[in-house]
């Protein structure tokens, strides 16, 4: 969920497996190439492996995303009818078995999702060399009232022409352009990840391509890409990044998952200055790996709002999810049941911490957090508090399609194709609750997923599969599942549950009543729409998500506050008025 929109195993005994004999190493070394099919388009990969000594050793290169830049191996298994290997730097795994007859590899990469990835020796072909065109184009088109900026990127070099295409509208970046060419003034090119493309002429002056742009099951409609003047690129303007000067002090902790022996999670606990014991608060994100400072759109959610919360008093932990930045795990195959299990660990580290008050560990879920927290707090009697930050309460069906409905028309759907597909989106999500583990529910989905339906929904066959494999996977499985109701049934401590009223991801408008009706039975409840915000609490002008990036602000003062004073006012003592000062609130001795 950082959305639905955006989210699209490495096997535990492979990692015990010895390197191979020399009959293995004959059949793994060398150079093998292959595409993964990603939201962005097919990316190229490039894996090196070759004989250390009696070991194997290697790199991976993605040729389209970063040419040049080698990330190496680890944990390179191999035998004559398998191989698997680990790349750390980017929280990424592949498995795959020999095919004999094709002679190549057959297997899964996994970095987030499961993508399949066939590798055939040798290097991929040199992409051809465009003359003419290199620099930055930008253009704008309009479908069903909307207009939609893109940025198309031309670079030429010892590899050939690469084209990548920004859609800022979209919040899609680095979509990768296929079949560029030039044939004298014409020019066409294709872009997978929509199913579109474009033809057009190159002007005499070649500052301009005009031409029309085609998508699956929409008509033409004319885009006039312009030369931009080279200009150097700068940062996004943030107005609460970096931090200012700390009053406080910040220790790197690591902990273990005494739940999942091969997780060790890694993080930054804050102390507020002065004597503790302090309240505690474990930060708990979204969807997708993410690091502890919740690196999202160019802000650092988390390590603003820890700054704002331990100034005031309360002493906060986050963490590098499983499989990211430093901590250990396999992120693509959890769910959020598994992720539930890392929160507790986090609040089993905290009971270790004499400068943490015992009675007074909560934790803080945004988004799908706001799912994993719940799970983590029941049952659990350290947990004392939650909050709970534009967590999710209707059934996750209802939700996504609800999602679908505020942001489809910003990205140029119409009103009369999201009510159409509606009804077939929801019946994709049925059959994949329905399956019976990964298998079966790929089975009952591509059923449901005729050629008429396709034809409905505007989506290729190579779009289908990547689809597939998203909402039968494990994770997305579990999530459709989700019953928050049941869940937040069985807590039975404070509750905060904050959401934005332009939120378009978790709409409050649904989420928030449905929120307080589960909660009902707890004493000690509040839930808050705050006016103008968006789903990550930032003030927004329409909430969709391509404001995310550019919106100055991080995380709302007025949030922050709303959370900071709920915490203090349970967990904090009131000191007594002297020498005609007035009462204070304060955490710590």
């Amino acid at each position: 969920m950082k959305s639905a929109i955006r989210r699209l195993s490495w096997s535990l005994l492979l990692l015990g497996i010895a390197v191979a004999d020399t009959q293995a190493q004959a059949t793994a070394v060398g150079a093998w190439h292959g595409a993964i099919l990603t939201p962005r388009g097919p990316l190229t990969l490039v894996v090196t492996i070759e004989t250390d000594g009696g070991s194997l050793k290697g790199e991976l290169e993605s040729i389209d995303q970063a040419p040049g830049q080698k990330l190496p191996l680890a944990e390179i298994a191999a035998t004559d009818s398998s191989l698997a290997f680990r790349i750390p730097v980017i929280g990424a795994s592949y498995i795959a078995t020999w095919h004999a007859s094709a002679s190549r590899w057959n297997g899964v990469f996994r970095q987030g999702a499961a993508m399949p990835l066939l590798l055939e020796r040798g290097l991929p072909l040199t992409a051809p060399a465009i003359a003419g065109l290199d620099g930055t184009w930008q253009g704008s088109l309009n479908r069903n009232g909307v207009a939609l900026r893109l940025i198309l990127r031309v670079a030429s070099g010892s590899g050939g022409t690469q084209v990548r295409l920004d859609s800022p509208d979209l919040a899609a970046t680095d979509l990768v352009v296929e079949g560029f060419r030039r044939t004298a003034d014409s020019v066409r090119f294709r872009v997978p990840a929509g199913d579109a493309g474009f033809q057009g002429v190159v002007s005499a002056d070649g500052q301009s391509m005009d031409g029309s742009w085609s998508r699956a099951s929409q008509p033409d409609v004319q885009i006039a890409f312009r030369r931009a003047q080279r200009v150097t690129p700068s940062e996004p303007l943030r107005t609460q990044w970096p931090l200012q000067s700390r009053e406080y002090h910040s220790v790197d902790v690591a902990f273990a998952n005494s739940r999942a022996p091969a997780v060790t999670l890694e993080g930054t606990l804050s102390l507020p200055a002065g004597a503790g014991p302090f309240p505690a608060l474990v930060l708990i994100s979204g969807s997708g790996p993410q690091d502890r400072d919740g690196t999202m759109f160019g802000h650092k959610s988390f390590a603003v709002l820890a700054d704002h919360l331990v100034r005031v008093g309360i002493a906060v932990l986050r963490y590098d999810d499983r499989g990211s930045g430093r901590s250990s795990g396999d992120h693509a195959s959890a769910t959020s049941a598994d992720f539930a299990t890392d929160a507790a660990a986090a609040v089993d580290y905290l009971r270790t911490r004499t400068e943490i008050d015992q009675g007074a560990i909560g934790l803080a879920g945004h988004s799908e957090g706001g799912m994993i927290a719940p799970l983590a707090a029941a049952g659990n009697p350290a947990v004392s508090f939650l909050v709970l930050l534009a967590g999710p309460a209707t059934g996750i069906p209802q939700m996504l399609l609800a999602q679908r409905r505020l942001i489809g028309p910003s990205t140029g759907l119409s009103a009369e194709y999201i009510e159409a597909t509606e009804p077939l989106m929801m019946r994709v999500f049925e059959a994949a609750i329905a399956g019976d583990g990964p298998a079966d529910a790929e089975v009952r989905v591509r059923a449901v997923l005729t050629p008429a339906v396709l034809d409905a929904l505007g989506m290729t066959d190579v779009q289908r599969d990547a689809f597939v494999a998203q909402v039968s996977g494990s994770w997305f499985t579990h999530f459709l599942r989700y019953d928050a109701h049941q869940v937040l049934s069985r807590i039975d401590v404070p509750v905060l549950a904050l959401g934005g009223t332009l939120d378009l991801q978790v709409p409050s408008v649904s989420n928030l009543p449905a929120m307080r009706s589960a909660l009902a039975h707890i004493g000690d409840v509040t839930v808050v729409e705050l006016p103008g915000l968006n789903h990550f609490f930032q003030t927004a002008r329409t909430g969709v998500p391509s404001e995310y990036a550019e919106l100055p602000e991080t995380f709302a003062p007025a949030a922050m506050d709303r959370i900071a004073r709920w915490i203090t006012d349970r967990f904090c003592h009131v000191r007594a008025a002297s020498d005609g000062q007035r009462a204070t609130r304060s955490c710590g001795r």
